[in-house]
């Protein structure tokens, strides 16, 4: 017999057991009568065998009750063990849900708002296209490459769940073939697009990401996920999911920088678990891209940090200012209240 919280799954065994009492006939002599082994028959009567249609044409002989009973108690009894399994799955499936920003989600419009754990279940099966939940914990996208700022107990989920909606809104951004060495060519003009707003800057980028194979998606921080981007293969194209997180101008570009080195650098490709190093070599890659290393060593050496200076260089190197004064004060060479009115911050509709 197995059971959950709300169903029990009775094997037909038990009847079996019933029946023998009531004859006052030990399992060895109905053994015999069968023709079966008594450890074939111990297993019949515990549920640990199938109850065959041979079987029930037997027992129609030795007990006088009819095959059709005995296949139907076997038909019931399995339907019941299905129902149990799925329950028991379904709480530990509540239990994951339970640690996913839902109410967040639904916020966004990602999810169906309820209150219901087995509606939240349901929806997010739908939403990751699983049957069930459990399947999250071993499955990956392969290649991902993120960019984040932290890590939580619930971190991993919420991730998750923003890679997925970043991964549903690419599929209908259409692009070209994957093209690496464009990507590269054109990494002069995605840096001088730091120099415009927003409402200029989104669709160029997007449109020239897509020629490259890449499908630029912007999407919303979600709490505990600590993420600023991500970066993955689906199909024939490149997903890029970008949030800005604190929403300052150069957060952004490093975010963007970092995911495309990944790209350049082949990591959303390889097979390398070194998951520290190609971060560090994206966060290199990023650095020097938005200010080259030599000239920025040459403003370092001169200490001279005021907001004349930082204008200046920002305009000899063609970068924006906010884009030198976040990395001064990340840096630690500046107070972090030093020259924030030269960090632009972003505010786009999702």
């Amino acid at each position: 017999m197995v059971h959950s919280k709300n169903i029990i799954a009775i094997p037909p065994g038990s009847t079996i057991r019933e029946q023998l009492k009531t004859r006052c006939m030990s399992q060895k002599e109905f053994a015999q009568r069968m023709g079966m082994s008594e450890k074939h028959i111990s297993h019949l009567i515990n549920g640990k065998t199938e109850l065959t249609h041979e079987t029930a044409l037997r027992l129609e002989s030795v007990l006088g009750i009819q095959a059709s009973f005995w296949n139907n108690m076997e038909a019931l009894y399995r339907e019941q063990i299905t129902r149990v399994q799925e329950e028991l799955a379904l709480e530990q499936e509540e239990i994951i849900a339970s640690k996913m920003p839902y109410s967040e989600c639904a916020q966004l419009g990602w999810l169906q708002q309820t209150r219901i754990k087995t509606e939240k279940v349901h929806n997010l099966r739908k939403f990751f296209e699983v049957a069930n939940l459990q399947i999250l914990e071993h499955m990956q996208i392969y290649g991902i490459a993120y960019r984040t700022a932290g890590a939580s107990a619930t971190g991993n989920y919420a991730k998750a769940i923003w890679a997925q909606k970043a991964l549903i809104e690419a599929r209908s951004i259409k692009t070209s073939l994957i093209n690496k060495e464009l990507l590269k060519d054109s990494l002069p003009q995605i840096r001088a697009m730091t120099m415009l707003d927003p409402e200029i800057f989104c669709g160029k980028l997007a449109a020239l990401l897509a020629d490259c194979g890449i499908a630029l998606v912007f999407l919303p921080h979600l709490k505990g996920s600590f993420i600023h981007g991500a970066t993955f293969i689906d199909g024939n194209h490149i997903v890029l999911g970008l949030t800005v997180r604190g929403k300052y101008a150069d957060k952004f570009w490093f975010s963007l920088f970092h995911e495309l080195a990944h790209i350049i650098l082949g990591h959303i490709t390889s097979n390398s678990k070194d998951v520290a190093s190609s971060e560090v070599d994206a966060d290199s890659f990023a650095q020097n891209v938005l200010i080259p290393s030599e000239q920025y060593d040459s403003f370092i050496a001169k200490n001279d940090f005021n907001k004349s200076e930082i204008i200046y260089f920002a305009s000899m190197v063609g970068i924006a200012p906010g884009i030198v004064s976040g990395r001064l004060q990340k840096e630690k060479r500046i107070p972090y209240s030093w020259h924030n009115d030269l960090r632009v911050m972003y505010e786009y509709a999702v």
